[in-house]
């Protein structure tokens, strides 16, 4: 039998999952837990209808925010970076030149947009090669079960 929503998660996973409900309503293709290049692995990157790609990081709490050195690394491989928190986590932490995300398991809101810097033309077809490749793979684990 199929765990509840509800059941005992991670809460990062908890936030990507209402990430995701999110980004799909505002017609994005959302991917977890995906891997651009080795040793960065973002918890949510989405392709948009218009081929923009934004990558969200989903943060629990201060002590998982004050741990996370790489985030930095990550605005290279997306037009627009978010994170993504849930109603306890303290704000004023999160950089002000960044997109932010309110969630929960059941859905999103963007409370604040983040800044749009364009990827460059083979770096954003690489990032899309890429993500079409795992979202494949990750379709095909899927139905083998």
């Amino acid at each position: 039998m199929p765990e509840a929503e509800d059941s005992q998660e991670r809460p990062g996973i908890t936030l990507a999952r209402g990430v995701c409900r999110l980004l799909r309503s505002h017609g994005f293709a959302p991917l977890t837990e995906y891997v651009p290049v080795p040793g960065l692995r973002v918890d949510v990157m989405a392709l948009g209808p218009k081929g923009e790609i934004w990558v969200v990081e989903c943060k629990s709490c201060r002590a998982d925010f004050m741990s996370d050195r790489k985030w930095a690394g990550y605005l290279d491989w997306c037009d627009r970076y978010f994170w993504a928190v849930d109603e306890a986590f303290p704000q004023d932490l999160l950089p002000e030149d960044t997109g932010l995300i309110m969630a929960d398991a059941w859905g999103g809101e963007i409370l604040r947009m983040a800044p749009e810097h364009r990827l460059a033309g083979a770096r954003r077809s690489a990032v899309t090669r890429g993500f079409a490749r795992a979202a494949a793979l990750s379709l095909q684990r899927l139905r083998e079960g």
